[in-house]
């Protein structure tokens, strides 16, 4: 592990962009994961040769209001102020920013979140598949206070203490499986012929399509949908699982609560600030730590979201813990319609992590068979499974267990 404050050396690009945006964010300004894609985006173009051209190149990109430069730059110095510029390095194009940077205490001696983003162990990268039993999610230690913190039970956390997590919950990202996208991309030997491409090509031959242009179709990330459960039971772990995928999710998932009622949080968490995601998230809900209604809100969300795409193709993270007070038997119904629609259905149990839990509550029977994975996700060292699950493919998933040595997948009964 790196030393506090410095870029890993041989870290690439997307690391230091997503590093410099959670020190950023620490500093209170809402740079989220597309301010920080076109940051990238904007080094590829440019190839900045100097830090002052990097600057700009935040500036343009990171800063959405002219306020917001004083303490864009106060970051970037603190973050960028001690890279080394060695002469075999600099104007290389494929290394815009140098590997190696140090960095600087702020003008009050707080250091600023070092810039490495390391990702989980147990996340699935882009265009890959997860494969294997999970592993245990690699915590970035900041210190032995997260250390401590990282191995408790997030329903014994206080508001205090889940806020220290927040820095670390920032450097970790969420991955969902890939998917076929319907845009193209030209590539030199595409399967297919740009028709369009091609004739335009060919007006400077004479009319004679002389050199064919190829393209094929590019593939995305799936959507994350998030249905987490906010009733009275769940809401230590609520705060928690809300706050990590504000994190490690940002504005590329769709986020809802329910516990009488079906909320959609999307814009909310997409506005707020870090320090003020829960407090947000707490007020657009009103029905938080009210009764729990798994099945009626889950009809009202397949009734109002299910037609669109917002589901269909979609990985959907249920968050509960499966007390229902209505009838199950509408929840089972219910559950059956999501699992026509969604790609994969991850249901994070918090009571999962006891040896002894078994199935047996109305409403986590009657959705059980309907679950492609059952995880408990109950603390910040227990998120590897959660993660593995959420960007493991649908054809190489294995039969997951959710830590009951009981099979959990769609068709298995629970025992």
């Amino acid at each position: 592990m790196a030393e506090p404050g410095t870029v890993p050396a041989g870290a690439d690009l997307a690391a230091v962009v997503a590093g410099f945006g959670a020190a950023l964010r620490a500093a209170g300004l809402p740079v989220g994961p597309e301010r920080s894609e076109r940051f990238a985006r904007a080094i590829v173009l440019v190839r900045p040769r100097a830090l002052r051209e990097l600057r700009w190149c935040a500036r343009a990109t990171l800063a959405g209001d002219p306020a917001q430069v004083e303490v864009l730059d106060r970051v970037f110095d603190a973050v960028f102020g001690g890279l080394t510029d060695p002469a075999d390095t600099r104007g290389d194009p494929g290394n815009p920013v140098p590997p190696q940077a140090t960095r600087r205490a702020d003008a009050t001696g707080a250091g600023v979140p070092p810039v490495a983003a390391p990702v989980p162990a147990g996340a699935a990268t882009a265009g890959t598949a997860a494969a294997g039993a999970a592993r245990p999610l690699p915590v970035p230690s900041s210190g032995s206070e997260v250390d401590r913190l990282a191995g408790r039970d997030f329903a014994e956390l206080s508001a205090a203490e889940l806020a220290a997590l927040r820095e670390v919950m920032g450097r970790l990202r969420l991955a969902t499986p890939v998917r076929r996208s319907r845009r193209t991309r030209r590539v030199p030997a595409g399967q297919r012929v740009d028709l369009r491409a091609t004739l335009r090509r060919a007006h400077r031959t004479g009319a004679d399509p002389v050199r064919l242009v190829r393209h094929q179709r590019r593939d995305k990330p799936r959507r994350l949908v998030v249905l987490c459960d906010i009733s009275g039971s769940m809401e230590p772990y609520a705060r928690a699982m809300l706050q990590l995928l504000y994190c490690a999710a940002g504005t590329r998932a769709e986020v809802f609560t329910f516990a009488t009622r079906l909320t959609r949080l999307t814009r909310t968490l997409a506005r707020a600030r870090p320090a003020q995601a829960l407090a947000l998230a707490g007020t657009a809900a009103p029905d938080w730590s009210g009764g729990t209604r798994i099945g009626a809100s889950l009809k009202d969300f397949l009734d109002r979201y299910g037609h669109r795409s917002t589901v269909r193709g979609a990985v959907v993270l249920i968050v509960s813990d499966g007390w229902e007070t209505g009838d199950p038997g509408r929840l089972g119904e219910q559950m059956a319609r999501l699992a026509r629609l969604a790609y994969r259905i991850v249901w994070a149990n918090p009571r999962t992590s006891s040896p002894r839990y078994r199935p047996l509550v109305g409403g986590m029977a009657a959705a059980w068979p309907y679950c492609d994975a059952v995880v408990s996700a109950h603390r910040l060292d227990a998120l590897g499974e959660l993660f593995t699950e959420l960007g493991r493919d649908r054809d190489t998933a294995p039969a997951a267990t959710g830590g009951l040595g009981v099979a959990a997948g769609r068709g298995a009964v629970p025992p």
